[in-house]
């Protein structure tokens, strides 16, 4: 089943990173993971914006077009995606530095469950108010890195020390992924190309 690790990277993590380690399914596995999660916060942005209305403050909720918000969840859909594999493909890079040998599908493996608690935080928009969602969203990113500091040195097999610091700058480059996607829907929106349609 392709979210048999879900339950225990939230119940026991350290094992599960463990037993993640030592299957190590395939490459296919782990974009199956990475589609299916993905599609969480594609699809609750959608419904979220269009049945149920954003509230922001104590104006009235704020709805979006079908036609906007379905644009808009299959371009964030893709930057998920592309974001996964970005933050996999550096994690790869890097690896080198700490001592670390691990395939590609290791750091895919790894970028993939750590992103899956803030993929499956946007099950908060059921209740679209922006307080809400952003306090679940960080604790979500919270959880993530908690995520990304226990399963580097397991999964990459390197000590705790330097996996700290591997996955430190795991995290930094993550961040600096996340300002690039703001950046490029920021861009987007401006020049009128995926830009929000309100009812």
């Amino acid at each position: 089943m392709i979210l048999n690790h879900l339950w225990g990277l939230y119940a026991h993590p350290i094992e599960e990173w463990q037993t993640i380690d030592n299957r190590h399914e395939n490459v296919k596995y782990s974009l199956s993971h990475i589609a299916l999660i993905a599609l969480i916060p594609s699809l609750m942005g959608y419904y979220s914006s269009v049945y149920l209305g954003w509230s922001i403050g104590t104006g009235d909720p704020v709805y979006l077009t079908h036609e906007s918000a379905l644009l808009i969840g299959v371009a964030m859909y893709c930057a998920l995606i592309l974001g996964v594999f970005a933050l996999s493909y550096l994690a790869h890079w890097m690896a080198v530095t700490f001592g670390a040998a691990p395939t590609f599908t290791q750091t895919l493996e790894l970028a993939a469950y750590t992103a899956t608690p803030m993929f499956m935080s946007a099950f908060a928009a059921f209740y679209p108010e922006l307080w809400f969602v952003a306090s679940v969203g960080m604790l979500a990113l919270g959880y993530s890195v908690y995520l990304l500091y226990t399963g580097v040195p397991i999964l990459m097999h390197i000590p705790e020390e330097r996996g700290f610091i591997y996955a430190s700058s795991v995290v930094t480059c993550g961040l600096i992924l996340l300002v690039i996607i703001l950046a490029a829907t920021a861009i987007l929106w401006t020049n009128g190309i995926v830009s929000p349609t309100f009812t």
